[in-house]
């Protein structure tokens, strides 16, 4: 049985700020996830945790291919709970690679 699997890489970007930005994010900014669990932030910036509990339920299914009926396959938008400021984020995916889960947990 083959251990070797297919993961996507993922980025998560602020598409629009709708309200007030109180956690002094920018439209543009983002993070990586990558290689299954490493999550990358570019040098000097911030995401906002709150915005990213919105986002992390969804990442682990956005990693793997869905069926063309699935949901998530066809929506990659979300918003971060905060009402006042109405942060809209898109997930994309940037990469495929595959991973051997002998070398995972």
């Amino acid at each position: 049985m083959s251990t070797f699997f297919e993961l996507y890489d993922l980025r998560v970007t602020v598409e629009a700020i709708e309200g007030r930005s109180v956690c002094d994010m920018q439209v543009g900014d983002y993070f990586e996830l990558t290689e299954s669990n490493k999550l990358r932030i570019p040098a000097d910036k911030h995401f906002c945790v709150y915005a990213l509990s919105a986002v992390l339920p969804l990442l682990a299914a956005k990693q793997r291919e869905l069926s063309a009926g699935d949901w998530l396959e066809r929506d990659s938008l979300v918003a971060c709970p905060d009402p006042d400021e109405r942060l809209i984020m898109r997930i994309e995916r940037i990469h495929k690679r595959t991973m051997n889960s002998d070398d995972l947990t």
